[in-house]
Order: C-alpha cells, then sequence, then structure tokens
C-alpha cells in the first residue's frame, strides 16, 4: 500500500468528521437554545457580569449579525455577540457567551497558548494566502524548492491551529465554572452547557485534523519528488 492512498484513506474519513462536527455543532446549539436557563440571563447579561466580576469593565460587548458569529476582538477589546445569542437567554445563548468571555480573561491573564496564537496570526494570515500558490506553481513548473517553500508556509497554518486547540477547550472550562459557581445555571443544565460547549470544540478538532493529515500527505509527495 503506498503513502499516498494511505493517507487519502485517513484524510477521506477525517473530512467527513468535519461535516458531520459542522452538522452537529448547528444542531445542538438549535436544540438547546429552546431550553431557557432557570435564571433568566440573557447573553449579554451572563458576559457583562462575567466581564465585571473579572475587572474587566473596559471590554464591549456588541451584538453582530449571522448565527454562530460570536468572537473575541483581542485588539479593541471586544466581544461580539451574534444577536440571538447576546438576546436570547437559551442554554446555549448563555454558554456562547460565556466562552467568549473566557478568552477576554484569557487574555487579561496573558494566557500563554492565546499570546502566542496572537503573535503568530499575522504570519499565518500571510502563510495561509500565500501556501496554496507556491505549492500549486511549484507542481505546475516543476520546482521542487517552490513545493517545500510551500508546505512550509502551510506547516505554520496547521501549527496555528494546533495552538487554538487547547485555548478553545481552556476558554471553555473557565466558562462552565463560573456559569455554575456565579448561578448563571443550576447544576442540573450544566449537562447542557456541556453539550453546546464540546460540540463548538469538535469542529476544531477535525479541522486541525484534516489540516495536519494534509500536511503529512503534502511532506509524502514532496519527499516522492526529492
Amino acid at each position: 500500500m503506498s503513502f499516498n492512498f494511505l493517507m487519502y484513506m485517513l484524510i477521506i474519513p477525517a473530512f467527513i468528521l468535519t461535516i458531520w462536527a459542522q452538522f452537529r455543532v448547528k444542531s445542538t446549539y438549535r436544540k438547546w437554545r429552546e431550553v431557557p436557563v432557570h435564571s433568566g440571563m440573557t447573553g449579554y447579561e451572563a458576559a457583562r457580569h462575567m466581564l465585571d466580576t473579572n475587572e474587566l469593565q473596559e471590554v464591549q460587548i456588541v451584538p453582530v449579525p449571522g448565527m454562530l458569529s460570536d468572537h473575541y476582538n483581542p485588539v479593541n477589546r471586544t466581544v461580539a455577540l451574534s444577536e440571538d445569542v447576546y438576546y436570547g437567554s437559551s442554554i446555549s445563548s448563555v454558554s456562547v457567551a460565556c466562552h467568549e468571555i473566557g478568552h477576554a480573561i484569557q487574555h487579561k491573564e496573558a494566557y500563554p497558548m492565546l499570546s502566542l496564537r496572537h503573535r503568530i496570526f499575522p504570519v499565518v494570515n500571510f502563510a495561509s494566502g500565500v501556501a496554496p500558490f507556491l505549492i500549486l506553481g511549484g507542481f505546475l513548473f516543476d520546482f521542487t524548492n517552490l513545493i517545500g517553500f510551500g508546505i512550509l508556509f502551510f506547516a505554520v497554518t496547521v501549527v496555528f491551529q494546533l495552538i487554538t486547540l487547547p485555548v478553545e477547550f481552556n476558554a471553555s472550562s473557565r466558562a462552565r465554572e463560573v456559569m455554575v459557581s456565579e448561578g448563571y445555571i443550576t447544576n442540573e443544565e450544566e449537562r447542557g452547557v456541556g453539550k453546546v460547549l464540546n460540540a463548538a470544540a469538535l469542529t476544531y478538532v477535525a479541522a486541525a485534523l484534516v489540516s495536519l493529515l494534509e500536511l503529512l500527505r503534502l511532506v509524502g509527495l514532496f519527499n516522492n519528488r526529492s
């Protein structure tokens, strides 16, 4: 069995996992969006309270359109919550909102993996745009060194995705701890919170796995041409 055939046999299931993970996060979010939290808190209220109790009053929270478009911007210290999360008072809304605040707390505490991700982001942004063209150009013009440079740039993006994993898991862990201790949710509701946050985390795991396998396949092709 050739190396390339083996890699394709691994990449295909990983790609299917990515599609399934995207479906699962959306279906899980929709399911728990229908279950209100007993505290009655909206995503905005939970997020604001979590920020204030962690002395992050300067961080702003703004509503944005789109589904699951929530994110934390470390540059302008802003938490963007999708309108459904911002105004909603469901288990899904509060879970997603508090997860994003977890990133703001990481930023405040200079969480090492988040700091590393921020430092390499400009490089990753450039590398992700250049890598496909270098690899394609190398194969088209039979320029092995160009392929090598392309793989090197692609490897940077894979490293970024791997660094993202502990960042996301840590933010979810912080969110769950605060949500229970501060009374945003009851102990019984923590199961639903875990379902929502674990489904979201699976998308990052699947994407990182696909990228890592693709990197190994490209390295194999490069070695064969060399």
